[in-house]
């Protein structure tokens, strides 16, 4: 009886226990996690060098965009200042046209008037060559145009009575032109300006008559006014002179 329990000690110390561990579900997570890491970290590592040996330069890519952002930088500020430019050209533009509307008004309002008194002045030059011993005609207008050539221009004149039309009246034009050729003053008579081909118009009417006269003036000369001197047929009428501004209209 002893003997076999003291058997049965030595059969149980000799067998060794057995032991179970069981590892904690956190410890599971960690390790999935780095997997989980290094799986995408290799991933990673496989498409750098494939873009490596692509070509492909990380660095240069930057340096890259960092220009293009500087670049894009500068368009925007040079396309802010654009806007500022073009609105302030807009307001110049809008305040030009509002001062040449004023300015073309303005312009209609003083050619009315300078009609209105060059009418009033034909009046009263018309009274006083009635009551004076004067040559009889008055020069009613005068306007100069542009030519169909360089340097040439068209001289309109138009002769009414400046009294009773009891006889017709009769006489010659001349005219002469004054002006500058450089610093030095020049006149020219109508032969110089006709070429040689006419000195003097010659008038003869009862009521009115016009003269379209072609001029062509030598280059350089710049032209300042000119003067208009009418002569009657009859000695004892004094002649009538007139001096014009050189003003061509634009037709």
């Amino acid at each position: 009886m002893r003997l076999g329990r003291i058997a049965s000690l030595f059969s149980k110390s000799e067998a060794p226990p057995l032991v179970v561990w069981q590892r904690a579900p956190a410890l599971r997570m960690v390790l999935y996690g780095m997997g989980a890491l290094i799986t995408l970290l290799a991933f990673y590592i496989v498409y750098e060098l494939g873009r490596y040996n692509a070509g492909y330069d990380r660095q240069a890519a930057a340096q890259q965009r960092t220009e293009l952002a500087v670049q894009i930088e500068h368009l925007e500020k040079s396309n802010r200042e654009m806007r500022t430019k073009l609105a302030e050209a807009d307001t110049i533009r809008i305040g030009r046209a509002r001062e040449q509307a004023q300015v073309a008004r303005d312009i209609g309002d003083l050619q009315a008037q300078v009609g209105r008194q060059s009418q009033e002045l034909a009046f009263y030059r018309g009274v006083v060559a009635q009551t004076a011993t004067t040559l009889g005609v008055k020069i009613e207008q005068l306007r100069v145009s542009v030519g169909a050539r360089p340097n040439e221009y068209t001289v309109h004149m138009a002769l009414v009575r400046s009294g009773r039309a009891d006889a017709e009246a009769a006489g010659t034009v001349q005219m002469s032109l004054d002006g500058t050729v450089g610093t030095t003053a020049r006149t020219l008579d109508l032969a110089a300006l006709t070429a040689g081909r006419q000195r003097e118009l010659r008038f003869g009417f009862r009521y009115f008559q016009d003269f379209d006269q072609e001029v062509t003036l030598p280059a350089g000369f710049k032209p300042g006014h000119l003067a208009v001197e009418l002569l009657s047929s009859r000695k004892d009428t004094a002649p009538l002179s007139q001096t014009f501004l050189w003003t061509v209209e634009r037709e």
